[in-house]
């Protein structure tokens, strides 16, 4: 049988389908334009979109196991439950969905509100289902380079709480082994929760200084307060986008998104590997500089 990946041209996606190919499974992928599609030989391509439901069904033809990352958008949370349903019309019930690391807790930030709303139709639904949770993705990062490069400047508001932060290909792994976990599973598997985080706990002043003796030099925190942070994301996303963004930091910066205890070996089990560090890939960036 097959599984079926959308979100796959996004930073975690690519490499979920690397993850899966490698380990011999059968994969399509849903994408819009199927034009654009650059993926390994044998990756089967589907054209549509969450919200085009011919196209949906279509790709769900002959799918087993799904992986489910929809990206935030003003109907993410329709796209989400929509595909869902789908799912379970077409005969899927195994899932692998791509949450967020305190979903339940964050309500007030729309994307972790959606997330949990999906993870709880996953849940009375009755899916064969792992639900992961990532933290915030190390990946951001390649974003701000140029501030920290050229300014000096750490300006991401995380806060003193901490941030357990995440690289993507972490989390596309562990994604892509609970995929084909689920996929050979003899019977239905029960659901389960994973957080996705990195080997450290880092807060502002942590990341600053990562970067400070990265590139010898100094780095300082920009500080805590998300207003200049909204304003900057404004000029080049919608702004409630920006907006939204600025509710995430507000949390960072009130409640940090911390690991609970045992998510970190747990993760190191599972990959059978160290987790990949805030450091390493600072140092990897300024290598390539």
């Amino acid at each position: 049988m097959t599984i079926l990946v959308t979100g796959a041209t996004g930073r975690v996606g690519r490499h979920v389908v690397d993850q899966l190919v490698k380990r011999g499974a059968n994969v399509r992928v849903l994408t819009r334009d199927a034009s654009k599609a650059d993926f390994p030989a044998g990756v089967e391509v589907a054209q549509g979109d969450l919200l085009d439901i011919d196209s949906l069904r279509s790709a769900f033809t002959g799918v087993s196991t799904l992986f489910l990352l929809n990206a935030v958008a003003g109907d993410e949370f329709t796209q989400a439950i929509i595909t869902l349903n789908v799912a379970r019309e077409t005969g899927v019930e195994r899932v692998v969905y791509l949450s967020v690391i305190h979903a339940d807790r964050f309500v007030n930030v729309p994307h972790f509100a959606v997330k949990s709303g999906a993870e709880r139709m996953i849940q009375q639904m009755g899916f064969s289902a792992t639900i992961l949770r990532p933290s915030y993705f190390i990946d951001n990062e390649h974003m701000i380079k140029d501030v920290i490069f050229n300014y000096g400047v750490y300006p991401m508001p995380i806060g003193s709480k901490g941030v357990a932060m995440v690289d993507a290909r972490d989390i596309a792994e562990v994604a892509a082994i609970e995929l084909i976990r689920r996929e050979q599973a003899p019977g239905k598997l029960p659901l389960e929760t994973i957080n996705l985080v990195g080997p450290d706990t880092l807060t502002g002043p942590d990341v600053a200084a990562i970067w400070s003796d990265v590139l010898g030099r100094p780095v300082n925190y920009g500080g805590d307060d998300p207003t200049g942070f909204e304003q900057n994301l404004a000029t080049f996303m919608p702004k409630w986008m920006a907006y939204e963004m600025r509710l995430m930091a507000e949390r960072y910066v009130s409640d940090g998104m911390i690991p609970e205890v045992g998510d970190v070996e747990r993760l190191t089990k599972v990959l059978g590997r160290p987790l990949h560090s805030y450091r390493n890939f600072a140092t990897e960036i300024a290598t390539a500089a």
